[in-house]
């Protein structure tokens, strides 16, 4: 007969590969990677691509900024609308999915629409057309989040998050080095551009179709929709907890945010050109970044979210070093404002070739299993009742990192780079120290609920067998928890019971 420990041991083995073969085989993981794809095509094409078409067309470096930052608002207050989302569904194909098609279709009219604009001739159009955008793309991302954490039971958050964050970055590629590439090598004009990525927009759309629905309950008014989420948030677990919960999203960030705002000011300082930083950032970063959360969704499978949240932060934030090494060998003065005079006939030190590309490897490596862990952590911390604004709100406050960040360029200029990398390094410390306490405060929380799951199914073993009861509490709550994930569902482990019901049993499998 197997000891307990080896059935606990085996169930949580055949877990995780049954949820590595989801990833091959489910229509549900194949519809998350094209939802995820959508979801992130939209971003880059209103900043970074649009940033591209307005400076070829002479716009004034100053409106380029202001459009910038007014194309960042639907992103960074859409759990404003999340509640009328979460609330009212489409009258067909379900509230989440519906929702998903009517925006889908939306944006792949308002990008193709781009293709009959012109910054050069009426800037305010093309403005108007960008807001839209923008705002549909930040609609995409509430209600393809809470379709995400509806749809994915939670043997599968890990390996859907890293899926769907696959998809996400797939579209990042697509949408700025893979428009850049169209424009400079095929189209020489940014309008057919658009075209184009308006038809990339439909394929996910078509292929949204083959998403299961959700079965997830909408609240009742819309007063529910906007008072409940906040409300259950704060009840279920104590202000204490989501308050810590919040603060820890906020904190996690700054690093990531400080590094987005500074690696290619810095990239340029050190004089590598532009064709130098696209193709290495665009293309072998990216990649790096999408194996990074490959990786990390099947690493996550054997490991709990709380810990792959602090290893994989850690390990993003020691990779900042070979940034640091780089400054130290290049020793780009920000105080510098005319790059392309300080460039001119500048000697590349020995090395600085090798550290460009793994300060860029490593970063996106790193950072796309941190993407992984922090989509499944977000997804943990919804109720499935009101996943679009619970989730639009935590989302959301990532936002607030990048306005902390946003005196960064001053910061440079007071430290200088090397100093600035070893800051961003160690900035996300005191996130690590907060998230040991909220997983600390979780076992916590959770204990009396495992304590009381534990009794009830010793006691269902004692009508079984004696002999397996004494086996049962031999191994002990304690050692329990430790044989199974800290995010495991100790109400689903009543059906371990059926392993030792010879009645039960299946005629191949012996305990």
């Amino acid at each position: 007969m197997k000891s307990l420990r080896q059935v606990f041991q085996r169930e949580k083995i055949v877990a995780s590969i049954e949820s590595l073969r989801q990833v091959f085989q489910s229509r549900k993981m194949v519809a998350l990677l094209f939802i995820g794809f959508s979801s992130g095509l939209p971003i880059l094409l209103v900043f970074k691509t649009l940033q591209s078409w307005m400076s070829d067309a002479g716009t004034d470096l100053s409106k380029i900024g202001w459009y910038g930052s007014l194309l960042g608002f639907p992103y960074a207050f859409k759990y404003l609308w999340s509640p009328l989302l979460d609330r009212y569904a489409p009258p067909f194909l379900g509230r989440r999915k519906g929702w998903l098609l009517i925006i889908q279709s939306l944006l792949v009219v308002s990008i193709g629409t781009m293709a009959l604009q012109d910054p050069a001739q009426n800037l305010d159009l093309l403005a108007i057309n960008s807001v839209i955008i923008a705002f549909l793309g930040a609609s995409l991302d509430i209600v393809a989040d809470a379709y995400r954490t509806e749809v994915l039971t939670e043997a599968e958050l890990p390996i859907g998050a890293s899926v769907f964050t696959t998809g996400y970055r797939v579209a990042l590629i697509v949408a700025f080095a893979g428009a850049s590439k169209l424009f400079a090598n095929i189209f020489q004009s940014w309008q057919p551009v658009y075209l184009v990525m308006a038809g990339f927009m439909l394929v996910s759309l078509v292929l949204t179709l083959i998403a299961p629905n959700t079965e997830a309950k909408a609240p009742e008014t819309l007063a529910d929709a906007v008072i409940l989420p906040f409300a259950d948030f704060f009840q279920r677990r104590g202000v204490v907890y989501g308050a810590s919960v919040l603060l820890f999203i906020v904190s996690y960030k700054i690093s990531d945010a400080m590094m987005n705002a500074m690696s290619i000011p810095f990239l340029k300082a050190a004089c590598f050109t532009q064709g130098e930083i696209g193709d290495i950032n665009g293309f072998m970063g990216m990649i790096a970044a999408i194996v990074g959360a490959l990786l990390g969704g099947v690493i996550l499978t054997r490991m709990s979210i709380f810990k792959g949240l602090w290893i994989f932060g850690s390990l993003q934030a020691v990779a900042i070093i070979f940034y640091f090494a780089l400054a130290q060998i290049t020793q780009p003065d920000p105080a510098v404002a005319d790059l392309a005079t300080a460039c001119q006939g500048a000697v590349r030190q020995p090395g600085a070739d090798q550290l460009f590309l793994l300060s860029i490897n490593a970063e996106n490596f790193f950072g796309g299993m941190e993407s992984s862990a922090f989509v499944a952590f977000l997804m943990s911390m919804c109720r499935k009742s009101f996943t679009a604004t619970q989730i639009a709100l935590l989302s959301s406050l990532m936002a607030l990192s990048k306005l902390i960040v946003a005196p960064a360029g001053d910061w440079v200029k007071a430290m200088g780079w090397s100093n600035f990398f070893l800051v961003t390094m160690v900035v996300i410390i005191p996130s690590l120290m907060l998230l040991i306490y909220i997983a600390q405060l979780t076992r916590s929380i959770t204990r009396e609920t495992r304590a009381a799951v534990f009794n009830d199914l010793t006691n269902k073993l004692g009508e079984i067998s004696p002999a397996l009861t004494a086996q049962f509490q031999s191994l002990g709550l304690r050692e329990l928890e430790n044989l199974s994930d800290e995010s495991l569902n100790f109400e689903k482990m009543e059906n371990l019971a059926d392993w030792f019901n010879p009645k039960k049993m299946p005629a191949t499998q012996t305990v």
